[in-house]
């Protein structure tokens, strides 16, 4: 058991959905929010040592206010910890874990059903059948949507961590040709099997980005990116919105300079009802937008707590697990 003084505060406990907590609060002492807005997380904070946040902001103010000042970790869950001030969190001497390569079967498998439903449509065909049009069909098939086979194309890769690997595992059990990108903004020499982006994009017929957003990778697919593409080729996103810059997707798409696209994640999280890309998605069928659910397995977020929990219990032992900062 821990400290009495040690006291535990889940920011966002909705993001979990109905995985329970149990395993925290039958050993420590919690206190759950399921969701926390911006003006909450001061006052959200005062009287805990340990923050457990998924997307709320924890930046140079918040570490700083006075209701922080008995926190000692942030553990992050998740594997991207952009929502943390890290040189902030380091300079109050606030420690901070995250969960890595918890999700990678997760995404990897929703990365590989987005491209399965731009290559066969599968989704229109059965919405076609609900709304009775096989039913009324004078032959035996519908060939309204086209549909493209996957072997023999080229899938380019964009961060070839443990989400890319298994994407790249997945995609040639479908006879498809494995481009990696060479790292954005790391100068020297490139890897032998790795090749630069622009070679990459004229080259695949279909883009996966699987890298982390970095100030290098900040709208990585621009107006530039997406004229260097196949006009036949397909883009998709399960990593981070702010990869792409969505106002030149959007044009691009518009004018066909490519086939197709597929987003788990957009830059606003979740999106007003206005947002471009949600507008677009209702006007374009060849642009997919779910809703940032790729990670979302019931298993995927079992080991996420499971992690949570871990790192936790190393800090609380005066261990550092998965630390960041």
């Amino acid at each position: 058991m821990s400290p009495p003084q040690v006291r535990i505060v889940f920011l966002d406990a909705a993001t979990y959905g109905d995985v329970s907590l149990v395993r925290f609060t039958d050993r420590w002492d919690c206190t759950i929010h399921q969701v926390t807005h911006p003006d909450e997380t001061h006052q959200r904070l005062a009287g805990h040592t340990v923050a457990v946040a998924n997307k709320v902001v924890i930046d140079d103010a918040v570490l700083n206010s006075p209701e922080a000042r008995g926190l000692k970790l942030i553990a992050v869950a998740a594997t991207g910890t952009d929502i943390i001030d890290r040189q902030a969190a380091a300079r109050r001497g606030v420690k901070v874990c995250n969960v890595p390569g918890y999700a990678t079967q997760s995404v990897a498998q929703f990365t590989m059903a987005l491209i399965l439903e731009l290559a066969t449509q599968a989704g229109k065909y059965i919405d076609a059948v609900k709304a009775g049009e096989w039913q009324n069909s004078p032959v035996f098939s519908m060939l309204t949507f086209p549909a493209v086979e996957l072997s023999e194309k080229k899938l380019g890769i964009v961060g070839h961590g443990s989400i890319g690997q298994a994407v790249a595992q997945m995609a040639r059990s479908f006879g498809m040709e494995i481009l990696v990108a060479a790292r954005p903004g790391v100068s020297g020499t490139i890897p032998q099997d790795r090749i630069e982006l622009p070679q990459l994009l004229r080259q695949a017929d279909i883009v996966s980005l699987h890298c982390p957003l970095t100030p290098e990778t900040r709208n990585l697919i621009n107006a530039q990116s997406l004229e260097l593409m196949k006009p036949t080729a397909f883009l998709i996103n399960t990593a981070r919105g702010a990869l792409v810059d969505e106002a030149a997707l959007i044009d691009a798409l518009r004018k066909k300079q490519i086939a197709g696209a597929a987003l788990d994640v957009i830059t606003q999280e979740p999106p007003p009802s206005d947002h471009p890309l949600i507008r677009a998605a209702k006007e374009l069928d060849h642009l997919i937008v779910t809703p940032h659910t790729a990670w979302s397995a019931r298993e995927t977020r079992e080991r996420l707590l499971q992690e949570v929990e871990g790192n936790i219990s190393a800090f609380l032992q005066g261990r550092d697990r998965n630390r960041v900062a």
